[in-house]
């Protein structure tokens, strides 16, 4: 099949940039599966497993525009940003990867990130993310009681981040708090920025435990999948996607600052294997290609997208 990929972003992201690793993995996923893929996207992009067309992001945005750009012999066109109409004749969907205000009336073949995220837009479509595990380093050892915690993501108050901070003042726990903004911490928290690449998967695989205590509704929480593909169990609160993600095998789902602290003092008997296993079977960037291969193949054959597939 040749697919082609719209994102409106440049591409590998800098930074954290969770979209668009998650358009580079489902790439790499579907050139695996042994699809063709062309990727449309802003000029500067390199994604070595697709054949990248440069287009200036108000061609892009415009469904009209874009459709002069797709290739002639493509079979579906699959943008990851908003399109209000099909773009030309081209059997198409979009993956929705935010939470869209209430009332916002639905994109066309729109595909959401997780079961909660596709009901609480009124639909039943889904696809899990998906990351490429080569990127990530597996520590298979058992966690130990005394290996510090990790916070990893946005420090601003919807992600919980303070949880994890009043955790550790309160227990005196070691805690890393990896993210954007410069806080100022002391005493056994250690803030280290904002973290990418080999430095952020050595601080997964290394951590006891990560904490993802949202206060919103999370439409995925890649960063608890990031976790699990380095062996470490998840604290994590029952708030969108993430009943989805966690489960006792693998990690805890709170919903007070107390339950957590008392969670997190079992949380590293979880075993860095059965994490692993887990996201292997559900969240890698072939298994999401593949689910997409299943919703392009209902979009082209009957015109319309199925209701998405859970864990089997």
């Amino acid at each position: 099949m040749h697919v082609a990929v719209a994102s409106h972003q440049l591409l590998p992201a800098k930074g954290y940039g969770g979209p668009q690793r998650v358009v580079v993995a489902l790439v790499r996923g579907l050139a695996v599966l042994g699809h063709r893929v062309t990727l449309l996207a802003p000029p500067g992009t390199r994604v070595p497993e697709a054949t990248v067309v440069a287009v200036p992001p108000k061609k892009l945005a415009d469904p009209a525009l874009l459709a002069a750009c797709v290739p002639r012999d493509a079979e579906i066109l699959h943008a990851h940003y908003p399109l209000s109409r099909a773009p030309g004749s081209i059997p198409f969907i979009q993956t929705v990867h935010r939470n869209l205000k209430p009332g916002t009336p639905l994109y066309p073949n729109s595909v959401f990130l997780s079961r909660d995220h596709a009901r609480r837009h009124g639909s039943l479509t889904f696809v899990y993310n998906g990351l490429d595990p080569a990127d990530y380093f597996f520590r298979r050892f058992p966690r130990r009681a005394s290996q510090y915690d990790l916070f990893l993501g946005k420090l601003h108050s919807s992600k919980g981040y303070h949880w994890a901070v009043e955790a550790a003042k309160h227990t005196g726990h070691r805690l890393i708090v990896a993210g954007g903004w410069r806080p100022s911490f002391t005493g056994s928290i250690k803030y280290v920025g904002e973290v990418d690449g080999a430095t952020k998967a050595a601080l997964l695989a290394r951590a006891r435990c990560l904490w993802n205590p949202a206060e919103w509704d999370e439409p995925f929480g890649l960063v608890t999948i990031e976790a699990f593909l380095s062996g470490t169990p998840v604290l994590g609160t029952r708030r969108g996607a993430l009943p989805e993600l966690i489960v006792p095998e693998v990690g805890a789902l709170c919903d007070t600052m107390d339950e957590m602290i008392a969670a997190a003092e079992a949380i590293h008997t979880r075993a860095p294997g059965a994490c692993r296993a887990r996201a292997e079977r559900l969240f890698t960037h072939v298994v999401m290609a593949e689910a997409y291969v299943r919703m392009y193949r209902a979009v082209m054959e009957g015109g319309a997208l199925p209701p998405g597939l859970g864990p089997r």
